[in-house]
């Protein structure tokens, strides 16, 4: 009877590894029967060996240093493919981003690649020829933001849930090589801990691989990410206190710096401000300017000085004034912010930085009710261009930049995604990435692809043509199966995906796909990395 029993459980334990989540339903039914909840009447000895079992992996997770151990798989590998399309071929799109001079090289300065915010980059990332997929774990952790120095080590801003934390990875292991704790979440930020943006996702890396990021206690800092030897380190090079510019209850969320220099940063509450490092022993000058309106994203800068940053209202082109570096308005264009906050955003308003594109324009979308727009404006004065419809009615939401693509942009679809929660039991969000283009004044969609990206924040390689996103297919088996997806950015059209991951810790929560200098590509997930290459 014992053997029998055995048999049973390790058949539910198979069972479950190959078709999922789905078994255990089946199994929790069979256990409402009487007899069989008898004769599956667990043993002290079996008890014992499960609360073992479950304190072994806890002290896995507790002792073990982060990133040595892969990231646990889920259930269902027979239901869902580890791999759809062929090797695409590699066809490159004519645009150049311009350097910005107190940046690292396009790329690897941000989360969204450069100053323009283009989320393209210049390189190549995988074309599917034999994918191979690697991951780290790092317990309960990701890293919103990464950046890569000059010895093509990472440099990653992860969180938990209980603050922010500075790490530099090493890129074949993904483990940490260095990490330094940043100031914890005050707690009374309104917001729950995986909607927090205050201090925790946005930094830059600057000219001389130094690590730029506002922290939690009101303060920006400035952190060497070698010890000059070419060793990693994390060593603070300079400290801006910003408490008296930062009104009591706001927070710090994205900086960035402008053509001349200045620091920008902004705060969730709509205050804008400028750091001019102080020369010599002199104290750095800060200026600020309210534009009391919220702030939820990151901003971008221009080489004509201009400044863009989007309220949940409006979008703005700020400037320094050239006497006494104040941020001034040049132009606010308000946009349809639509009548609610939708599923699939983390305020009511637009969920986009502003990209900057070549010809002279700015892009974002708009939050109208029944379908979000993407919308193109000129630099120059704010004046709207053209506007075009994506998605379906009562289906359209993002929360992520656009990618800069040649003559268009293409946009993510994250309606529907409310949380973590959102994707599990093989459920998914609303579908569709779409392409739009800008010619004379009209704007068209190109293509709308059918592929389902909760909140990849998908990037661009310019040298394959190619568009990756983090997707997640629908499964009736109750299968959570996370992919990284190239689309070809002029037709639309799946090339292939890879699957990363079974379960819930391969949700990236809006983690950035980044593409590294070899052309591999990095996901953070709520776990840890992953990272995808090609082996042919």
């Amino acid at each position: 009877m014992r053997f029998q029993r055995t048999l049973a459980l390790l058949g539910v334990v198979l069972l479950h590894h190959l078709l999922g989540p789905v078994v255990l339903l089946v199994a929790g039914g069979a256990l409402l029967v009487p007899r069989v909840r008898a004769w599956l009447r667990p043993s002290r000895r079996v008890v014992a060996i499960g609360l073992a079992a479950a304190v072994v992996v806890t002290g896995l997770v507790v002792l073990v240093p982060d990133g040595w151990l892969p990231i646990p798989p889920g259930s269902g590998t027979l239901v869902a493919p580890s791999y759809l399309g062929r090797p695409a071929r590699a066809e490159p799109i004519p645009m150049e981003v311009p350097q910005h001079p107190g940046l690292a090289p396009n790329g690897r300065s941000s989360m969204h690649n450069d100053a323009w915010a283009s989320d393209a980059y210049a390189g190549p990332g995988p074309l599917g020829d034999s994918p191979e997929v690697d991951t780290a774990w790092y317990g309960l952790e990701e890293c919103a933001t990464l950046a890569f120095d000059e010895h093509d080590r990472i440099v990653a801003l992860c969180g938990d849930l209980s603050g922010p934390t500075l790490h530099v990875l090493d890129p074949e292991s993904m483990r940490p090589l260095v990490t330094k704790d940043l100031p914890a979440r005050s707690g009374d930020t309104g917001k729950r801990p995986w909607e927090d943006l205050c201090g925790g996702s946005y930094f830059y890396l600057d000219d001389e691989d130094r690590a730029v990021v506002a922290t939690t206690d009101q303060r920006i800092l400035v952190v060497a990410t070698d010890d000059g030897a070419g060793d990693p380190d994390l060593t603070v090079d300079a400290s801006y206190d910003l408490s008296s510019a930062v009104p009591d209850g706001d927070c710090l969320i994205a900086l960035l710096p402008d053509w001349e220099g200045r620091i920008w940063w902004v705060t969730r509450d709509g205050t804008v401000g400028t750091v001019v490092p102080g020369e010599g022993d002199a104290d750095p000058v800060v200026r600020t300017l309210d534009l009391g309106e919220e702030i939820a994203n990151s901003i971008s800068t221009g080489a004509d000085g201009g400044v863009y940053v989007v309220t949940v209202e409006a979008l703005y082109k700020l400037a320094a004034d050239d006497r006494r570096d104040v941020p001034v308005v040049r132009w606010r264009t308000a946009y349809d912010r639509g009548t609610e906050q939708k599923p699939g955003q983390l305020s009511r308003g637009s969920g986009t930085t502003p990209t900057l594109l070549p010809g002279g324009l700015v892009a974002i979308t708009d939050n109208a009710d029944r379908r979000m727009h993407v919308v193109f404006l000129r630099t120059d004065d704010g004046a709207e261009v053209c506007r075009a419809a994506v998605f379906e009615e009562g289906e359209s939401a993002t929360d992520n930049s656009l990618v800069a693509v040649g003559d268009g942009v293409v946009v993510e679809n994250n309606h529907g995604y409310s949380g973590p929660w959102s994707t599990l039991l093989g459920r998914t969000t609303s579908a569709g990435l779409a392409r739009v283009d800008v010619a004379e004044g009209e704007c068209e969609v190109v293509w709308t692809s059918p592929e389902t990206a909760p909140t990849s924040v998908p990037k661009a390689s310019l040298a394959t043509g190619l568009v990756y996103a983090y997707t997640k297919r629908p499964s009736w088996w109750g299968v959570n199966a996370w992919y990284l997806t190239a689309i070809d950015a002029r037709t639309g059209r799946r090339a292939f995906s890879v699957r990363t991951g079974l379960g819930a810790m391969f949700n990236n929560h809006y983690a950035a796909v980044t593409l590294g200098p070899d052309g591999s590509a990095y996901v953070a997930t709520m776990a840890g990395m992953v990272r995808v290459r090609d082996r042919g």
